[in-house]
């Protein structure tokens, strides 16, 4: 989709932020300020300090979101500053709210040192519950993340890292179904080596993926690259299974999926569609701009295709997933998160399309699905009280029913 230019502008300048703060206390008396600020306020006050965890019950603390980014890694954009991200950020919060009903708030900070954006994370930490971390660059997010989900007791995620590797995955079990293929057996290729390529490699191995070949700018990931970080160096030993050296066209013979998450227009194109096993997966997944036409990866004969933004042929942007995902953790008050958890919200969200209409054409769920977001968080929430990471234990479905009375009103007869 084409934006106009001088319509983007005008939109953001009338609208002045994209999201807002409304009251949920209506303050008509002066006992309703007594109730809410005073001495409403120190009785609330005073029972949470003796128990940390009623914060969650007498504040918004179970509902807020802090998205956090200096804005050295802007999508599509680079190192563009924090004043510069926010309106990506907020754009996020507003998409939060929207698919979600969660308050997520932009918090765009002028840090550049991990240390420093960590103790800010660590000072928000009693404020909200749950952290994004966002458009920080790779691999400082990578370690920021990792870090702070040893030390603080509220999920810390990032959308490019988990999000999106929950979408990838989820999309590329069903394009796996219409192929007629394995995930434990076919040959994947992932060009790019940043955030989203690494975490969605980390995820589809521990989904049973055992043949991932990975791509940085100077060809296949190998041991011998002197220029790997310590993130790239981890995951090594479970890449390339096979020993290939070379650049794009030694790692794409023969491969059975092509995964592009550059960002880079002409990463790869005809000719490397065309070297790949019949019946072969191609996701150019950059954004702004994919790294091949879709339509051109099907003429080349790919027989199924998708796309990271919201127009095309299986497109898979991370918007399909965060607020499902974010939705569950704070349902349950989640202290973090593991593969576990987003293996179930990757199986929920392919899931999501019906088997009956599941074709080459059609294997992502509808950006507009109703049911989507409440059926991710049902999974999600269970999956925490599962794995020991809930503070609370909502019973079966109850998440579900109480997302889609939040997003819709009512009750969802479904289920």
């Amino acid at each position: 989709m084409t934006v106009d230019r001088t319509e983007a502008l005008e939109m953001h300048r009338k609208a002045q932020g994209k999201i807002k703060l409304s009251p949920s206390v209506a303050i008509r008396t002066k006992r309703d300020i007594s109730l809410a600020y005073l001495q409403g306020g120190a009785i609330a006050a005073g029972e949470i300090f003796k128990e940390r965890d009623l914060a969650y019950e007498y504040t918004g603390k179970d509902n807020r979101l802090a998205i956090v980014s200096n804005g050295t890694s802007v999508l599509g954009l680079g190192n563009y500053g924090p004043e510069a991200a926010l309106p990506m950020i907020e754009g996020k919060c507003l998409l939060y709210k929207k698919f979600g009903d969660i308050d997520a708030i932009p918090l765009c900070i002028n840090p550049s040192e991990p240390e420093r954006i960590m103790d800010f994370c660590r000072m928000l930490s009693p404020t909200f519950g749950a952290i994004n971390v966002e458009d920080i660059k790779s691999p400082m997010d990578f370690n920021i993340v990792k870090t702070l989900r040893k030390e603080l007791d509220i999920p810390i995620f990032g959308d490019d890292m988990h999000c999106s590797s929950v979408v990838i995955l989820g999309s590329l079990i069903n394009a796996l179904k219409v192929v007629e293929k394995e995930l434990s057996t076919v040959k994947i290729v992932i060009v790019g080596a940043g955030t989203s390529a690494i975490a969605t490699a980390e995820l589809m191995l521990y989904g049973g993926a055992t043949n991932i070949v990975m791509l940085n700018r100077k060809g296949i990931v190998s041991s011998d690259m002197e220029e790997l970080s310590g993130v790239q160096r981890h995951i090594l030993d479970q890449l390339n299974p096979e020993g290939l050296r070379g650049g794009l066209k030694e790692a794409v013979k023969g491969a059975d999926v092509l995964i592009g998450l550059t960002g880079q227009i002409g990463a790869f194109g005809v000719d490397e569609v065309r070297s790949m096993k019949s019946r072969a997966i191609v996701f150019p997944l950059g954004r702004p701009e994919p790294e091949m036409d879709p339509l051109e990866a099907k003429e080349a004969g790919a027989e199924v295709v998708g796309c990271g933004i919201v127009e095309g042929i299986n497109t898979m942007p991370n918007l399909k997933v965060f607020p499902g995902i974010t939705r569950g953790l704070l349902d349950v008050r989640a202290t973090g998160l593991n593969f576990n958890v987003l293996m179930k919200a990757a199986k929920e969200y392919a899931d999501n399309v019906d088997p009956r209409r599941l074709s080459a054409d059609h294997i992502t769920p509808h950006m507009f699905s109703d049911e989507l977001t409440p059926r991710i968080a049902e999974a999600v929430a269970q999956s925490c009280i599962s794995e020991g990471l809930a503070r609370l234990t909502p019973a079966p479905h109850e998440v579900l029913e109480r997302t889609w009375n939040r997003l819709f009103g009512g009750y969802s007869a479904r289920y």
